[in-house]
This record gives structure tokens, sequence and C-alpha cells, in this order.
């Protein structure tokens, strides 16, 4: 277990370290800089902030500084405001991280439901009316069922301020997330149930009596959690950190938005920051649901 844990964060700092450079080199491969929009400066004055933050030197070179302050903790400073890289993701984070995990919750929990009671519902009225909206909800982008959303309940019903992003008006972007990933999950749930139903030990259950419920919740559910779990971990580091639409759209104001904002001005260590980040989201989170599985369903060895 230790061995195996040892390997896999190692193979994660490994896969952090080629998406900084990639997304680095890509970066500044495309024509122009952070400096160049802006009219009202001459051409001195950008020479002097291209100097000042090591854009006048090889890209090979930039990068190297750019990794020797990144092992030191030093994200930089943004391009544009001047302000600390760390700060910005400090207070930006957590709004992010909010609205993801309730997204996500709200997502497994009325998930695995929706897909247990159809798979135990099959081919019933029940079945076909949740297929149904599953189908739906997969098929509808996250920024058009958020900009219906918004129709509805702030310009027709005007229940909810256009432009307030209280927590009292969360509830509207976490609608907006936990839709796709909801129906995503009632799929794999129902696939999931249906193939654990028809186990032989649910059988060999069932033959001894064990009751319905605990032998649907103790031993079919259970069983049924793995795919759910394998989806739930990049799902997780993603929707917190990857629902830039639905941010700018509710001007909730978290780390998404920020990003958006990095790109259209091009402000390079806003972006590099967030992607290391967000990566380094995405390898936790599936090493943490690798550790999972042990608990879910003792027979898998790690090797």
């Amino acid at each position: 277990m230790t061995k195996y844990v040892i390997k896999r964060v190692l193979l994660a700092i490994l896969t952090v370290f080629v998406i900084c450079a990639i997304t680095f080199f890509l970066m500044h491969a495309v024509p122009g800089g952070p400096f160049n929009s802006e009219k009202a400066l001459s051409q001195s004055t950008i020479a002097a902030l291209n100097a000042r933050y090591n854009l006048d030197k090889p890209v090979g070179q930039q990068f190297l500084l750019y990794m020797q302050n990144l092992l030191k903790g030093d994200f930089g400073v943004s391009l544009k405001n001047g302000r600390e890289i760390t700060a910005i993701i400090g207070e930006s984070f957590p709004i992010s991280a909010k609205l993801g995990l309730a997204s996500m919750v709200v997502a497994l929990f009325l998930g695995t439901i929706f897909g247990s009671t159809a798979a135990l519902m099959r081919n019933k009225f029940p079945d076909r009316l949740i297929v149904f909206f599953s189908t739906l909800f997969t098929a509808v982008p996250s920024f058009i069922l958020a900009t219906l959303l918004l129709l509805v309940f702030c310009i027709q019903l005007q229940w909810i301020p256009v432009w307030d992003a209280n927590k009292q008006n969360f509830i509207l972007p976490v609608i907006a997330l936990a839709a796709y990933p909801m129906a995503y999950v009632t799929r794999l749930s129902k696939t999931s149930m249906l193939d654990a139903l028809s186990q032989d030990y649910i059988r060999t259950a069932r033959s001894k009596g064990v009751s319905k419920f605990k032998m649907i919740f103790k031993h079919a559910l259970r069983n049924s959690l793995i795919p759910v779990i394998t989806y739930a971990g990049p799902q997780i580091a993603y929707i917190i950190t990857g629902s830039m639409v639905i941010e700018t759209i509710f001007t909730v104001g978290g780390l998404g938005s920020k990003f958006v904002t990095a790109i259209t001005n091009r402000d390079y260590t806003m972006i590099m920051a967030t992607t290391i980040f967000l990566a380094s989201l995405m390898v936790f989170a599936n090493l943490i649901c690798d550790l999972l599985y042990k608990l879910v369903d003792p027979r898998i060895k790690y090797e």
C-alpha cells in the first residue's frame, strides 16, 4: 500500500510538471503579449514592463525562472493589476470550492438515488421518466441551462436579483452545475446496480431470505458505487475550478471567472497559476479515488 502511494505521488508530480511545460510553451507560442493591448503605453514602457517580468528573455530561460520560483511556492504577481497570485487564489477559490462541492454533493446524492430507483423499477414508468430527464440534462449544455434559469427565475419571476451573488442565490449556479454530472451519475448508477443485482451473491442472499432493504443497500449499492467513485474524483476537481462559464454568467466571482479574465487579458502568471492549481486538484482527486476503492470493495489489491 505504501509503495503504491509513493509511486502514485511521484507520478502525480511528473504529471503536473508536464502540464506546466505544455501550458507555458503553448501560452508563449501565441503571437502578442500581455501589454500589447494597452494602447496608452509607449513602446519604451512596454519594453520596461517586459524586462520587469522577464518577458524579454528566451522562452526556455523564462520557463526555468518560473519553475525556480514555483518550487519556492511563489506564483508571482498578476501582470495586469500587480497583485499576488496567491492572494487572488486565496480569496477566489473558497467561492468556487463552495459552489463546486455543493453541486457535486447534489449530483452524487440525487444521481445515485435516481439511478438505483431506475434499476429497481426497470421498464416501469419511473424508470422511463428518469431516463428521459437524465438524457435531457446530458444533452443540454450547462451554459444554456444557466441562461434559462436566469431568464425564468431572475427576469420573468424576479425571485432572485440578477447581479447579486449572495449566498442565498447560489441555488441557481448549483442547479446549472449539478445537472450534467447528476444525469451522468444516474446512468452510471443504473447500469452498475443492474449488474450488481444480477450477480451470484445477490441471488444467494435472496435465496437465504435476506431482506430486500439490506440486500440492496448493504450489498448491491455498495458494489455499484465503484464506477461512480471513478467518475466523481476528477469531476469534483473539475467542477470546483472548471465552472468558468457558470461563474461568469452568474457573476459569482470565483476562481473560474478569474481564469476567464486572465485568458482575455493574456495574464500569463494568472493563467499558469490557475492551470497548475486545477491540474494538482485533478491529480489529487484521482489519487484519493484510487484509495477509496479499497474501502468500497475489499477484494481490490494494490500492487
